[in-house]
């Protein structure tokens, strides 16, 4: 097994040149990719209808083929779904990845070109090891198994076309992974495609606990309960007694920061590594490329064209889109892409913050969707999860989930606040203190919620609900949304997930 850590480590660094390009010339690889995309799918459906083969500059394009949500791509994709080819994409497209966002009941279908799968999905895969060894180059990485833990997987042949199928993206990329990375992983395919999760997590602690397991990928939320079901099987203290040679968690999906105390318990070790990702059914768009940093590298090569809109211009009818050249560093901006799998100029529903311009790096912040700005305040995800990490550190909290929503006034002259549910695993050893500084926290990044709690004029001190570890999972469960691809919303403008959850807390 050293002799193929070796080599396999060689294999994978010899990706970080070519990393290394976009990073030195990220303005020039992005001209590629659009002119290539351009110039691939000008004979398709969507191609002839907006003009792709009198597309001579970035201009052109932005002038003629609009911006897309899902509703406005989706007779496109439902044309695909059907049997029908060349409509978005000049290749088959037999694979789409169905994904609901968040706990929304309904779903959406993107499509999955080989090309997409190749050259985002498995690349950035492949890019994640090449990143890892070249960090750590005494890594053992290959010596065992990855534990990849996905979604509900179930793979499903589509009623109106039996030649194409969907499932989330964990499934599509699973079924469709080459040999060696299929005898690289665990569980077995069976048991990592199960769609009941609650059996599935059964099935996986039993499978998974006999292997070598050396590195994890995951959502962390998901990842914890199979975790804690291994401890309770094994009888086990924290998990290095099950997998000692346990060294990385491949994390995604959500913020890591609130999970972290967790995670230190179950794996005490401070040889133990973290390393984001961001990919998504869209596509596989950012990897944390540095040492213990939360900054994540926008990968620029894998057959997405990047745009952006500055969030001031979101709701706006005709909103202002920038290319990747125009971006400033720390304000928020809404993704579009365009890409290989016949996605053009979509909004993924997604906001990052750029925090480097060379190389062009991202912080998540959060949502279109998901933000609280009832009263002015604009608070976003990344707001709000960066409270609750100071709050936990200084209580000696361990967070497992929360969600936040408004409080609207309830007479002339009372006063709007924001409502929390937050699930602990450890409960904070001073209730009030934590509460306190959730709210300090809040008020010193986020200037408008400062201004809105000033002497409690518009906003009132939080109302904070404290539960036990098992609520979310209840709340989830009961929505018919249990399972790694589906996440609880972290904020809402509105009270309806908010007055549901609180229902189980009577």
């Amino acid at each position: 097994m050293e002799v193929l850590n070796t080599f396999m480590t060689w294999i994978f660094k010899i990706r970080i040149g070519q990393i290394d390009n976009f990073k030195e010339n990220p303005i020039e690889v992005q001209q590629d990719i659009f002119f290539d995309l351009i110039k691939t799918a000008r004979k398709t459906q969507i191609g002839k209808k907006y003009g792709f083969s009198d597309v001579k500059s970035y201009q052109d394009f932005a002038r003629q083929m609009p911006i897309h949500n899902y509703e406005q791509m989706q007779p496109y994709i439902e044309q695909t779904m059907k049997g029908e080819q060349n409509v978005i994409w000049p290749t088959d497209i037999n694979w789409f990845s169905k994904s609901s966002g968040t706990t929304g009941s309904r779903s959406k279908f993107i499509p999955v070109s080989q090309e997409s799968l190749e050259d985002c999905h498995f690349k950035g895969g492949k890019d994640m090891l090449s990143l890892y060894v070249n960090n750590y180059p005494n890594s053992k990485l290959f010596t065992g198994k990855s534990l990849a833990i996905g979604g509900s997987s179930q793979v499903n042949t589509l009623d109106v076309n039996k030649n194409s199928h969907y499932g989330d993206i964990s499934a599509v990329i699973m079924r469709n992974l080459p040999m060696w990375a299929q005898l690289a992983r665990t569980p077995s395919l069976e048991t990592a495609l199960m769609s009941e999760w609650e059996a599935k997590i059964e099935k996986m602690a039993n499978e998974t606990l006999k292997e070598n397991v050396t590195s994890i990928s995951g959502v962390p939320t998901w990842t914890i309960v199979l975790l804690q079901r291994i401890l309770e099987i094994t009888n086990s203290k924290n998990i290095l007694e099950v997998w000692p040679n346990l060294e990385i968690f491949f994390h995604g999906a959500v913020a890591f920061g609130p999970y972290r105390r967790l995670f230190q318990e179950l794996i005490p070790s401070e040889k133990m590594h973290y390393m984001e990702t961001y990919n998504a059914s869209e596509g596989f768009f950012g990897i944390q490329d540095k040492k213990d940093s939360d900054e994540l590298l926008l990968m620029l090569d894998y057959g997405i064209f990047y745009e952006f809109i500055p969030m001031e211009e979101w709701d706006k009818e005709d909103p202002k889109v920038i290319p990747l050249e125009e971006v400033e560093l720390g304000k928020n901006y809404a993704i579009v892409i365009s890409t290989n799998g016949g996605l053009w100029r979509y909004k993924i529903g997604d906001t990052v913050k750029f925090t480097s311009i060379r190389p062009y790096r991202i912080k998540i912040s959060g949502r279109t969707k998901h933000f609280i700005n009832a009263f002015g305040e604009e608070v976003i995800v990344e707001n709000a999860e960066k409270a609750i990490e100071v709050a936990a550190d200084a209580t000696g909290a361990t967070i497992v989930n929360f969600t936040a929503a408004p409080v609207y006034f309830d007479s002339a002259d009372g006063k709007g606040a924001h409502e929390w549910v937050i699930e602990f695993k450890t409960m904070p050893n001073d209730g009030e203190l934590f509460k306190q500084k959730l709210d300090e926290t809040l008020r010193q990044i986020n200037s408008d919620y400062d201004a809105k709690r000033y002497k409690d004029l518009a906003l009132d001190k939080p109302k904070i609900h404290f539960a036990q570890e098992g609520l979310f999972e209840k709340w989830m469960k009961a929505r018919g949304k249990l399972g790694g691809q589906n996440k609880v919303p972290r904020l809402s403008n509105d009270r309806d997930y908010m007055d549901d959850i609180l229902k189980l807390l009577e």
